[in-house]
């Protein structure tokens, strides 16, 4: 699944354009690399995000689809 979609399924950013824009300017990095809205998230990713000055840290645990907003939570797992 691209980057942009699954920030927008896992409800991590709220709009898919949203999270293009923020893929584009290089504030989101997989691994340790910045990564592209076309970056191909694979189970135990590691995602990095950049608002501003807060920095979120998620491990991917599930890769799907289409996933309801109560379940939205449980496709991945906050670092510290």
């Amino acid at each position: 699944m691209r980057l942009d979609k699954f920030l927008k399924v896992s409800r991590i950013i709220k709009r898919r354009t949203i999270a293009n824009e923020a893929c584009d300017q290089g504030r989101v990095t997989a691994n340790g690399n910045v990564a592209k809205a076309s970056y191909d998230v694979k189970i135990g990713d590691v995602l990095e995000l950049r608002f501003g000055e807060k920095i979120m840290r998620v491990e991917v645990l599930k890769v799907v689809e289409h996933v309801g907003k109560g379940d939205a939570a449980e496709l991945y797992k906050v670092l510290p």
